[in-house]
This record gives C-alpha cells, structure tokens and sequence, in this order.
C-alpha cells in the first residue's frame, strides 16, 4: 500500500505542477480534512478546509497571496497510511512584495483504504509566513 500511497501523492504534485486543480481532487476524498489541526495565524491559504468542495479554495488563496519562486517536492516518505514529502520552497508574497527565502517544509498526506487522500497538512515555518504576509521583520 505504500507504494500506491507514494504514487498517489506524486500524481498529486504532478497535477499541481500542471495547475490541473481538478486531477488533485479525483484523488481526495469527498470528507477530506485539509490543514487538519493546524492553525492558520490569519494567513489565508493555510485555513483549515473541510470537504472536498472546499479545497480549491486553497489554490485559489494560494495563487492570490503568493509567487512561488521555488516549489521542488524532494523525498517521498511513506509508513502505513502516510506519505510525508520534503519540500524546498521560495515565495514572495503578492501584498507586500516579503520574499519566503528558500527553505524546507513538509506536507503529510494521509490516505484511506480506497486510496484517496483522507487529511492533508503542510508543516511548515508559519511565524515567517506571517511576517512576511504582514509585512513585518519575523
């Protein structure tokens, strides 16, 4: 199941490299959690979404908020229904031109029986997000 798991989740990122938003959401299931158990700290792309109607929502927030300068999904890790990925990121962000210098986040997907994605989260640093979103010195 891990491999199917992996292959699931690079499909994913392959879609998002395409901005085929509507490939991701074939692959999630209709009661996904999306930034489950995270908070947002105001910042509009990483506020939690419930369901898979939902989602878009976070791409549509996503581009609207940020340029992403670097994007490179670089190790796929998966244990029984995870799949966490090693990301290397950059961004400015579009109101206050703040650049995200380049850096590491991880995304764990979680997938039920049926494949789909079921929970998804970035870990990342949010307090540097914030400031660059406000437009302050982190």
């Amino acid at each position: 199941m891990s491999e199917r798991n992996i292959q699931t989740v690079q499909a994913i990122y392959e879609a998002f490299g395409r901005g085929d938003v509507p490939a991701i959401l074939d692959r999630l299931a209709d009661d996904i959690e999306w930034e489950h158990d995270t908070p947002s700290f105001g910042l509009p792309w990483y506020e939690p979404r419930r369901g898979k109607a939902e989602v878009p929502g976070f791409f549509g927030d996503l581009m609207d908020n940020v340029v992403l300068t670097v994007f490179e999904p670089r190790n796929f890790l998966a244990g029984g229904d995870q799949v966490a990925v090693i990301v290397r990121y950059a961004a400015e962000v579009v109101k206050t031109g703040r650049v995200l210098p380049e850096d590491t986040e991880i995304h764990v997907w979680t997938l039920g029986a049926d494949g789909k994605v079921t929970n998804f989260c970035h870990v990342v640093d949010r307090h540097a997000a914030w400031a660059a979103y406000n437009g302050v010195d982190a």
